[in-house]
């Protein structure tokens, strides 16, 4: 695949083109102007970022996946994890504060994580009781999640799970929180045996949980079961 025009393809490919030598031109004089206030720094230690790459290598992200998010030539990576062994060269000491910055930005999510990855089970739980306050049964839930009855009563609850089960039940819940369970297939017993059930264990609704604070555990729900 081509560079884009700028910096990267004028030193790399030689490109003379009036953006890449803009570019340079550019990027000159910044470095100038950093090396006159004592503010040049064209390395950084290389160390975090090999700790970080092999932290979500743990994970089970791929370094090509890495690469792919990052933005980083997946062979730059290889250099800085193993070095250069066909050329004699060990793992990078130093790398550009640019690329330290991009991998450094990489964080595991259910996005990135392997599928057998296992996670937190905070935000999965209070999703699936959200759903439950909101007046879906559970067996209804567990049908949707491919789940036996079993299986689900015991996701409620759990303190983890892998990333596969996560991302399914986050996918359910985008999907059904806003939903009349009544206007789905569900009756008016099933609906309010379901509520009740929700409120008796002080589950609370969606309504209750901002999306952003619904994976973290110390955050506090508010309201109740409709």
């Amino acid at each position: 695949m081509a560079r884009e025009h700028g910096y990267a393809r004028a030193k790399l490919d030689g490109c003379g083109c009036y953006t890449c030598r803009w570019a340079v031109a550019q990027y000159n004089d910044a470095r100038e102007y950093a090396m006159r206030r004592s503010e040049w720094q064209p390395h950084v230690d290389a160390e975090p970022v090999r700790r970080h790459i092999r932290n979500l290598q743990d994970c089970k992200i791929g370094l090509r996946r890495i690469a792919e998010v990052s933005g980083i030539d997946r062979k730059r990576l290889q250099s800085i994890l193993n070095g250069r062994p066909e050329r004699g060269a060990g793992p990078q000491e130093q790398v550009r504060p640019a690329l330290a910055a991009a991998v450094l930005a990489v964080q595991p999510s259910l996005e990135l994580l392997g599928p057998s990855t296992i996670v937190d089970a905070t935000g999965t739980r209070r999703r699936l009781q959200a759903l439950v306050a909101a007046g879906w049964p559970q067996h209804h839930l567990a049908m949707a999640l491919g789940m036996t009855d079993n299986n689900f009563s015991a996701a409620i609850q759990r303190t983890s799970v892998t990333v596969r089960t996560a991302r399914a039940v986050k996918a359910l819940y985008d999907k059904r929180w806003s939903w009349d369970p009544r206007a789905h297939g569900v009756d008016n017993q099933a609906y309010s045996r379901a509520c009740n059930h929700a409120a008796s264990r002080g589950w609370a609704p969606a309504l209750a949980w901002d999306d952003d604070e619904i994976d973290i555990p110390s955050a506090k729900p508010t309201g109740s079961c409709r």
